[in-house]
Formats: structure tokens, C-alpha cells, sequence
């Protein structure tokens, strides 16, 4: 069965307070190599059936309108993976 993942992140102009916490204990751990985190959601929607664009159109309003808060969040990606 298709499944139709969607991520969802915090803007960038707002503050990510889960990443600055991973940012800080990377500091602590000795981890350098990364700059900023950001933090943010993943959904998998299974899909009964051949992905069509009205199965995908449908999962993308979903994904604007129910799974992500458009104040605080971006949808950044809405693909079909097999």
C-alpha cells in the first residue's frame, strides 16, 4: 500500500524551542558540526488503493487545513512514497 508522507515545520521567522534544546545539549556532547536544528512533525497517511492527483490534492488540503497550524507551521513536503 502507497503511503503519502507530509512534513510539517515551524516558520522560520518564529523561535523552534525543541531545536534550540537539541542545539544546546549537541554543545554539551561536544557536537559541532551542526549550526541551528530545527525541529518538526512528519505524518505517513496510508492509501488504500492507486495514488491518483485527487488522493494527493486531498492530502495536500489536509495537510494545510488539519494537520499543520498555518500561523506557526509550514507544510514543507507532501510525497508519495511506495
Amino acid at each position: 500500500m502507497p503511503t503519502i508522507v507530509v512534513d510539517v515545520m515551524p516558520k522560520s521567522e518564529l523561535l523552534d524551542p525543541q531545536g534550540k534544546a537539541v542545539s544546546g545539549a549537541f554543545d554539551r556532547l561536544g557536537v559541532t558540526a551542526f549550526s541551528n536544528v530545527r525541529i518538526g512533525k512528519r505524518f505517513e497517511l496510508t492509501v488504500e488503493g492507486e495514488v491518483t492527483d485527487d488522493v494527493l490534492a486531498t492530502a495536500k488540503q489536509v495537510a494545510a487545513d488539519v494537520l499543520s497550524n498555518g500561523v506557526i507551521e509550514d507544510v514543507v513536503g507532501v510525497e508519495v512514497v511506495e
